[in-house]
C-alpha cells in the first residue's frame, strides 16, 4: 500500500466534526451570529470531547478547553492555563504545537481558546490499525518521523513536552506525508529562553530523556500497531476525534512495566528499528549507546525510509549475528563521490563514445579501496554488454604473465558460461585480426583463446621456431603487437572493453610497454585502461613513473585519480549498514574506529573484526542490537599500519593456526588445498583451519579446493609471522617439500612455484649436487618461460641458475652450463638487456667445447649490437664469425673484388632457369645455415653503415644458396639480388624482375611466411615498380604489413606501410583526404612500435597531404610541439641522415611545384643535389621526382635566362631517363614521358608535336588512372594554349585540370586554378588582340 492510499484509508483529512480544518482569529465569539440558517450555520460551541477533568468544545475554527475539575481554585486554574499559553507563545511558529490564542471563561469557568487543528489523534490512528486497516512500513515510518520531528522542534525551541502520549499527538496528512502536532502544553517546560538557560545541563538532559523514552514507547506502538493502555483519562464523549483534546499524565508505573518487558519490545521489527526503539527505552545502557536528541531519531528514521527495502529492513537474525560474528564484506564501497564521478565520466567518454582509447591511474595507500572503486563500473559496463578483463601483479609472482593470465581467465569465463554464440561477432573480429591458427605465441600464452577460437576443442599448435632466426629476433615485439591486436578485436561498440591491472608498482617493463602501445594504437576504440598502484611505493625514479611520462609525451592524456582515507561519516555509514543500526547510535563507535585507523578502509574492516573477536563489539540477544564497549575500545593500543595490526592479531591465534597462515602466505595470492597439503606434510593441516581463516576474513573460498587471500595486505600480515631471519629457510623448506612430493606429471604445473621458493632460500644450500639440481630446475623454468614469451621471468630464472654454478661446472655439468648460457643470452637479448649480455657471453665463448655450441650465443650478440645501433662493431663481429664459418668477406671492396664477385654469381646463374633455381636442394649443413643467418644480419647493417659492402653480402647469399641449397633466407637473398640488378649501374629490369619472381615463389615453396615483410618490401618496393602498374603492388604492401605485424617484424611491417603510402601518394594519386587519414594512422602505428625512422617518413608524407589540401597544420606537432619540417631537416643534415634529407627535399620540391611556386621548387632542386642517391634502389617518389625535375628544367629554360642551357639539360636528362624506363613499363611512365616531350617541343616552338604530346599525356594519365598527373597535363596544356593566345581552349583545359585536382582532393590546387580561370575569363570574350602576349601569372 503506498503512502497516499494508506493515508486515505485511515480517513485522514476527511471533513468531520472532529476533523474539520481551519484557522480562527485571535478572539472567540461565544455567541451565535444574528440571523442565518440554523441548518448550515453553527450558532453555538459544540462539545466534541469530555473527560473527568476537561471538556473540549469547537466553534468554527476555534477550540475551547474548559476545566471541569472543581478542586483547584479559579486562580490556580487560570495560572495553569496561562502557563500553557506562555509555552505556546514561547515556541516558534514553525513548531507544531497547540496555538493558544487567549485565556478566557466559558460557562463561568476559566477556559483556554486555541486554533483548531485538522487531523486525528495518534490514539485513533492506532485504533484504526487495530481494526484491520493495512498500513505498510513506509507509512508507519512517516508517522514516526512526524512525531520525532515535532518533538525535535520542541527541544530545539528550548522546551520539553513532558507528556508524550498517543492522546496528545494529532496526525495530519500533508503533501503525501504526515505532520504531527503536540497538544496539552500543561506539562511542557521551558528550559532555555534565548541565551538564558533556566536549568542546568544535567537536568536538561534528564528532561529530554523523559521525552525520548516516551518517544520510544510511541514508536513501539506505531510500528506494532498497538494502542496505548495508559492514560489517566478514560474515553469520554467524542473521544474519537480531537486535536489532543484529552490531557493525560504519563504513568511512571506503566513505563516501568514496559521497560521490564523490554527484551520483547523489538521482536519482529526490522533490526534497525528495533535498535532505535531499544536505544530509546534502555535506561540501563551507557549514554554513549543511547539517543541524546530527538533530531537524531528523526534523521535515523528518515534514513530508514530511504532504505526501506534495502539492507536496513532486515528482520531475521542470520547465523553469524546469532553467534555474534560481525559480517564485513571486503568489497564495501563508501564515499568517493568525486572519484566515482571522474571514473564514470571517463567511462562514458572512452567506452561509450569510443573515439579513442583512454587511460586512468588510481593511486593511494594500500587498503584504501582502489580496486573497490574500479569494481563500481562493472554494472554499467555489464548493462552495455561490455567486457571486463582484470589482472593483478604480485611482488613475488611473475609479472610478465599477468596480462596473459587476465585474458586467459576472460576467455575461460566465456567458455564456462557458453557465451560463444552471443560473442560470435567478437570471434570473427579476433579471427580477422590474428587468425585462427598459426599465431602460436599468442595462443601459447592464452590457451583458452585457442580453445574458444576452436569452439572449445583442443588444437595442436606447432611452436617450432624457424631456422632463419627471424621469429626469435622479433618474438618480443611480436607478442606485444599481437596483444594490441587482440585488445583491438575484443573492444567494439557492441562490446566495449575495460582492462584493469592492479598493483602496477610491480609491473614489468614488457607489460608497461604493451600498455603504452595499446594507448597509442589507432585501431583500438571503445577501450578504457585502468591501472592502480600504491603511491607510497612509486617515486620519481620508479619505472612506472618513467613509463607514464613516456605515454603522456606521446600525446595520451592520463586521468589521475587519487584515493585517500574515507571520512568519518563514511565509516559511520559502513557500521550502520553492517550492524543494521541507526547511524546516530553508531557514531561514537565510528569516531573511535576512524581515529584508530585513519580511515583506511581495509584497516577499518580488520580493526572492527578484531573488536568483534575481543568481545568489545557484540550482538545483544536481549536488546536485539549490536553493543560495544566504547571505553575499552578507546583505550586499545593500535599499531601504525594495517599489516602490523593484523600480524599482532594473528599472533594471538593457536600455534597450528599460525603455521597454517605461514604456509598459506608462501603459497601465493591464490592456492589450492593440494599445494597446501604437500607443503604441510605431517603437520595435520586440517580443513577446519582453512574454514577458520575464511570466517576470520583472511581467505575467500573460490571453489571447493581453491582459496584466495582477501587482500594482499592480509597475505603480507600472515607472511610477517615468519621471522625475518628464518624466511629464507622457510621458503627453502616449502620448495623442497613441494619438489619431493610432486610427481613428474605434476611438475609442469608446479614448476614456477617450486623454483620461486627454492631460489629464495638457495643461499642456504651448501651441497654441490643440490645446487646443480636447483640450477637445473631454473633452466627448465627459464626455458618454459621463454616458450610462453615471459621473457623477463625467463631471464630472472636463467640468471639465477647461472649464479648457482661453480667454476668446475664446465667440466662436471657441461650440458647444463652451456644450455643455461645459451638460453640466458636469448632472454637478455629479447628483453634488451644488452649490457648484461655483453658480460655474459665472455665465459661461454671462452669455455664452450665447440664452435657450434657458441653459434647461438654469438648470434644473440650480433643482434644486440645491431639493435644498439653499433653497426660497425656488429659488421666486424659478423665478418669474424663468417670467416670461422668459411665465408671470408673483405672489409675493403676494390673494383676488382666487386667485379669478381659479380662475375662469379653470374656464372653460377648462367643457364639456370626459374625452375632450376626453385629446384635447388634444401640447405642442411649447419655451418652454412648459420652463415646465411649472420649474412642476413650483416645485410641490414651494411645497408646503413657500409653501403659498398652491401652488394657483396647479397652476392654471397645468392652464391651460397646455389652451391649449398636454399633456406628461408635464400628467398630474401634472391630478392635483394633482383633489387641490385634493377639499380644503377646494371639497370637490368628484366633480370631483376625475374629474380623477384624467383624469390617470391621460393618463399612460398619453403613456407617461409616470416620473410614476407622483408621480401615484399624489396620485390614490390624496389623491383616491380619498374615493370608492373604501381596500383598492382599497393595491396601487397598492406598484406606484408599484416604479416609483419603477426610475426612481430615491425621494422619491415612499417616499411611496407611507408612504401604503400609513398606509392599511393606520389605514384597513383590516391585521394588526399583518405591518404591523410591513413598516413596519420600509420605514423601513430610506427610511433607506437618505436620505429622512429619509419615514423618520421610518415610525418613527412602527412605534411605533404596537408599542404596540398590547403590545411595549415604542423604534422610534427602531435609528437613534438617544438619540431617543424625545417627544424627536422636541419637536424637530419647535421646527423648526415641522407635518406631522410632526400625524402624531405623530394616532398618540398613536389609540393612547391604543384602549388605553382616554381622558384621555391628550383631552390629545393638545387639543395637536393647535396644528397645524391647513388646506386642504391629507388622508390616511386624518386622516380616521380626525376619527372618533376624535368618539368622544372623546361619551365626555367623557357625563361631564356643565362642558365637556360643548364635547365635544358635537366629537362633532357629526365627525358632520357623516362625513355629508358618506359621500355619496361608504359603504364607507369608513358604519360610522364609525353608531358616532358611536350614541354621540350614547347621550348623549341614545335607546336604540332607539342600539342600531340600534351593530348597523349592527358589520355595516357586518364587511362592509367593517374588523376593527379592528368590534372597536371591538363594544366600544362592550358598554359601552352594560353601562350598561343587560344583563350577558349585554354579555359577548357583549366576546367578539366580543376576537376582532376578536385577529385584528387588537392584543394590548394583547385583554388589556384580557379584564380587563373577568373583572370582568364574576361579574355575569352575578346579577339586575340594581344597577339600572343600572356599574363606572367600562368607561367
Amino acid at each position: 500500500m503506498d503512502s497516499i492510499s494508506s493515508l486515505g484509508s485511515l480517513g485522514l483529512g476527511e471533513a468531520s466534526p472532529v476533523g474539520s480544518s481551519g484557522l480562527g482569529g485571535d478572539s472567540i465569539d461565544l455567541y451565535p451570529p444574528v440571523g442565518g440558517n440554523s441548518d448550515h450555520v453553527q450558532t453555538s460551541p459544540q462539545l466534541v470531547h469530555q473527560s473527568n477533568r476537561t471538556a473540549i468544545y469547537r466553534f468554527h475554527d476555534t477550540g475551547i478547553k474548559v476545566s471541569l475539575d472543581r478542586s483547584p481554585s479559579d486562580e490556580q486554574l487560570i495560572r495553569q492555563l496561562l502557563h500553557e499559553q506562555n509555552v505556546s507563545n514561547f515556541l516558534p511558529e514553525s513548531c507544531r504545537k497547540r496555538q493558544v490564542t487567549d485565556v478566557t471563561s466559558f460557562d463561568r469557568r476559566p477556559a483556554l481558546s486555541f486554533k483548531w487543528v485538522n487531523g486525528i489523534t495518534l490514539k485513533e490512528w492506532l485504533q484504526k490499525v487495530q481494526l484491520g486497516i493495512q498500513v505498510d512500513l513506509n507509512v508507519r515510518l512517516r508517522a514516526a518521523m512526524a512525531v520525532a520531528k515535532t518533538l525535535s522542534n520542541f527541544h530545539e525551541g528550548g522546551a520539553v513536552y513532558n507528556c508524550l502520549t498517543p492522546e496528545n499527538i494529532v496526525l495530519t496528512p500533508f503533501e503525501g506525508e504526515y505532520v504531527a502536532t503536540l497538544i496539552d502544553l500543561s506539562s511542557a517546560l521551558v528550559f532555555r529562553d534565548g541565551k538564558k538557560i533556566d536549568v542546568d545541563a544535567d537536568f536538561e538532559e534528564e528532561l529530554k530523556g523523559v521525552d525520548l523514552r516516551s518517544l520510544g514507547l510511541i514508536l513501539n506502538q506505531i510500528f506494532r500497531g498497538e494502542e496505548s493502555t495508559g492514560g489517566e483519562e478514560g474515553a469520554g464523549p467524542g473521544s474519537g476525534s480531537k486535536d489532543g483534546h484529552v490531557e493525560t499524565k504519563e504513568d511512571p508505573d506503566l513505563n516501568r512495566r514496559k521497560r521490564g518487558k523490554q527484551h520483547a519490545v523489538t521482536d519482529g521489527l526490522p533490526l534497525y528499528l528495533g535498535s532505535l526503539i531499544s536505544a530509546l527505552l534502555d535506561t540501563s545502557a551507557s549514554p554513549q549507546v543511547c539517543y541524546e536528541s530527538a533530531k537524531d531519531v528523526f534523521l535515523d528514521l528518515k534514513i530508514m525510509t530511504e532504505n526501506a527495502n534495502g539492507c536496513l529492513s532486515k528482520c531475521e537474525l542470520d547465523d553469524s549475528t546469532i553467534k555474534s560474528r560481525l559480517r564485513l564484506q571486503g568489497g564495501m564501497f563508501y564515499g568517493r563521490q568525486v572519484q566515482m564521478s571522474m571514473l564514470l565520466h571517463l567511462f562514458q567518454s572512452s567506452v561509450v563514445l569510443g573515439n579513442q582509447p583512454m587511460m586512468a591511474t588510481i593511486s593511494g595507500y594500500p587498503g584504501t579501496g582502489k580496486s573497490t572503486l574500479v569494481n563500481q563500473i562493472k554494472k554499467p559496463l555489464t548493462d552495455l554488454n561490455g567486457c571486463f578483463v582484470e589482472g593483478k601483479f604480485d611482488k613475488d609472482a611473475r609479472p610478465d604473465a599477468v596480462l596473459a593470465s587476465a585474458l586467459n581467465s576472460f576467455f575461460g569465463n566465456i567458455l564456462e558460461t557458453n557465451g560463444r554464440n552471443s560473442l560470435m561477432p567478437m570471434k570473427w573480429r579476433i579471427n580477422d585480426a590474428i587468425g585462427s591458427g598459426g599465431n602460436s605465441v599468442l595462443f601459447g600464452v592464452v590457451p583458452n583463446l585457442q580453445k574458444w577460437m576452436a569452439d572449445g576443442n583442443s588444437a595442436n599448435e606447432n611452436h617450432a621456431q624457424s631456422s632463419s632466426g627471424v621469429k626469435r629476433i622479433v618474438s618480443d615485439h611480436r607478442l606485444k603487437f599481437m596483444f594490441c591486436k587482440l585488445i583491438g578485436a575484443i573492444a567494439s561498440h557492441a562490446h566495449p572493453l575495460v582492462l584493469f591491472l592492479d598493483d602496477l608498482q610491480w609491473a614489468d617493463e614488457m607489460t608497461l610497454d604493451i600498455i603504452r602501445m595499446m594507448m597509442t594504437d589507432p585501431d583500438i576504440q571503445h577501450f578504457l585502461f585502468l591501472g592502480c598502484y600504491r603511491d607510497n611505493e612509486v617515486n620519481i625514479s620508479h619505472p612506472l613513473t618513467a613509463k607514464l611520462k613516456a605515454i603522456r609525451e606521446q600525446g595520451i592524456s592520463i586521468v589521475t585519480i587519487k584515493i585517500g582515507p574515507i571520512e568519518k561519516e563514511c565509516v559511520n555509514t559502513l557500521l550502520s549498514e553492517a550492524m543494521c543500526m541507526p547511524p546516530s547510535l553508531c557514531r561514537p563507535l565510528s569516531n573511535a574506529v576512524h581515529s584508530k585507523t585513519g580511515g583506511i578502509i581495509l584497516f577499518v574492516l580488520r580493526f572492527l573484526a578484531s573488536l568483534n573477536d575481543d568481545k568489545d563489539l557484540w550482538f545483544s540477544m536481549s536488546a536485539r542490537r549490536w553493543m560495544f564497549n566504547l571505553e575499552e575500545i578507546r583505550r586499545k593500543e593500535i599499531h601504525g599500519d594495517v599489516v602490523s595490526h593484523m600480524t599482532e592479531r594473528m599472533k594471538s591465534l593457536s600455534k597450528k593456526m599460525q603455521m597454517g597462515l605461514k604456509f598459506a602466505a608462501c603459497a601465493g595470492p591464490t592456492f589450492s588445498t593440494m599445494v597446501l597439503d604437500k607443503i604441510q606434510k605431517d603437520l595435520d593441516f586440517e580443513d577446519s583451519i582453512l574454514n577458520s581463516c575464511v570466517q576470520f576474513g583472511f581467505l575467500q573460498n573460490e571453489s571447493s579446493n581453491q582459496y584466495v587471500w582477501a587482500h594482499d595486505q592480509i597475505q603480507q600480515a600472515a607472511y610477517d609471522l615468519i621471522p625475518l631471519a628464518k624466511r629464507e629457510s622457510f621458503h627453502l623448506l616449502v620448495g623442497t617439500r613441494l619438489f619431493i612430493s610432486t610427481s613428474p606429471s605434476e611438475l609442469e604445473n608446479m614448476l614456477f612455484f617450486i623454483v620461486d621458493n627454492m631460489n629464495r632460500g638457495s643461499k642456504l644450500i651448501d651441497d654441490q649436487d643440490q645446487l646443480y639440481e636447483v640450477s637445473q630446475l631454473n633452466l627448465e623454468a627459464g626455458e618454459k618461460a621463454l616458450s610462453s614469451s615471459a621473457f623477463h621471468s625467463a631471464a630472472k630464472y636463467l640468471m639465477t641458475g647461472l649464479s648457482l654454478l661453480r667454476p668446475e661446472s664446465w667440466e662436471l655439468k657441461y650440458n647444463l652450463t652451456i644450455r643455461l648460457y645459451d638460453a640466458a643470452s636469448e632472454a637478455l637479448f629479447v628483453t634488451g638487456d644488452f649490457s648484461r649480455l655483453a658480460v655474459l657471453i665472455e665465459e661461454p665463448l671462452m669455455n664452450a667445447r665447440s664452435f657450434e655450441d657458441k653459434l647461438n650465443i654469438m648470434n644473440n650478440l650480433v643482434r644486440a649490437l645491431a639493435a644498439s645501433s653499433k653497426f660497425e662493431e656488429g659488421i666486424t663481429k659478423c665478418f669474424s664469425i663468417l670467416g670461422q664459418l668459411g665465408e671470408v668477406i673483405p672489409n675493403e671492396i676494390t673494383p676488382d673484388i666487386y667485379a669478381k664477385e659479380v662475375s662469379h654469381v653470374k656464372q653460377l646463374l648462367h643457364g639456370k632457369s626459374r625452375q632450376d633455381l626453385l629446384s635447388l636442394p634444401i640447405m642442411s649443413e649447419t655451418q652454412k645455415l648459420a652463415a646465411m643467418q649472420f649474412m642476413n644480419h650483416a645485410l641490414t647493417m651494411t645497408f646503413i653503415a657500409k653501403p659498398l659492402l652491401n652488394p657483396i653480402i647479397v652476392l654471397r647469399m645468392v652464391k651460397m644458396s646455389i652451391e649449398h641449397g636454399m633456406c628461408n633466407i635464400s628467398a630474401f637473398g634472391f630478392a635483394c639480388y633482383g633489387a641490385w640488378l634493377v639499380s644503377e649501374p646494371s639497370c637490368d629490369v628484366e633480370g631483376g624482375y625475374r629474380m623477384g619472381r624467383v624469390a617470391t615463389e621460393m618463399m612460398k615453396q619453403l613456407d617461409a611466411a616470416e620473410m614476407t615483410p622483408r621480401l615484399y618490401a624489396t620485390v614490390y618496393g624496389f623491383i616491380n615498380i619498374w615493370k608492373e602498374p604501381w596500383q598492382a603492388g599497393l595491396g601487397k604492401h598492406l598484406e606484408a604489413y599484416e604479416s609483419g605485424a603477426a610475426t612481430g617484424d615491425m621494422e619491415y611491417a612499417t616499411t611496407n606501410l611507408y612504401q604503400y603510402s609513398n606509392t599511393a601518394l606520389y605514384g597513383c594519386g590516391e585521394n588526399l583526404e583518405t591518404m591523410a587519414q591513413n598516413i596519420q594512422s600509420y605514423a601513430r602505428r610506427a610511433f607506437q612500435c618505436n620505429q622512429r625512422s619509419n615514423w618520421m617518413t610518415f610525418v613527412i608524407l602527412h605534411q605533404l597531404t596537408l599542404d596540398l589540401m590547403g590545411i595549415e597544420e604542423n604534422a610534427f606537432a602531435p609528437y613534438s610541439n617544438a619540431t617543424t619540417e625545417d627544424s627536422y631537416f636541419a637536424r637530419c643534415v647535421e646527423d648526415n641522415a641522407l635518406s631522410l634529407c632526400r625524402l624531405i627535399c623530394c616532398k618540398k620540391k613536389y609540393g612547391a611545384f604543384f602549388q605553382g611556386d616554381l622558384d621555391a621548387a628550383a631552390k629545393v632542386y638545387e639543395q637536393s643535389q647535396d644528397f645524391p642517391i647513388g646506386s642504391t634502389g629507388r622508390l616511386v617518389n624518386i622516380l616521380v621526382s626525376t619527372f618533376i625535375d624535368g618539368l622544372i628544367g623546361f619551365f626555367f629554360a623557357r625563361k631564356h635566362r643565362d642558365d637556360e642551357a643548364k635547365w635544358t639539360n635537366v629537362g633532357q636528362d629526365a627525358i632520357e631517363s623516362l625513355r629508358k624506363w618506359v621500355r619496361s613499363s608504359e603504364w607507369n611512365f608513358s604519360n610522364k614521358l609525353y608531358l616532358l616531350e611536350a614541354e621540350f617541343y614547347f621550348l623549341n616552338e614545335d607546336d604540332e608535336r607539342a600539342m600531340a604530346c600534351y593530348n597523349a599525356s592527358i589520355k595516357s594519365a586518364r587511362e592509367h588512372r593517374f588523376v593527379h598527373e592528368e590534372g597536371l597535363a591538363e594544366e600544362k596544356t592550358a598554359t601552352y594554349l594560353l601562350h598561343k593566345s587560344k583563350h577558349d581552349e585554354a579555359m577548357e583545359h583549366f576546367g578539366n585540370a580543376k576537376k582532376c585536382y578536385k577529385s584528387w582532393g588537392a584543394h590548394t590546387l583547385v583554388q589556384r586554378v580557379g584564380n587563373a580561370m577568373a583572370i582568364l575569363s574576361p579574355l575569352c570574350a575578346q579577339v586575340d588582340a594581344n597577339n600572343g602576349v600572356t599574363n606572367s601569372f600562368f607561367e
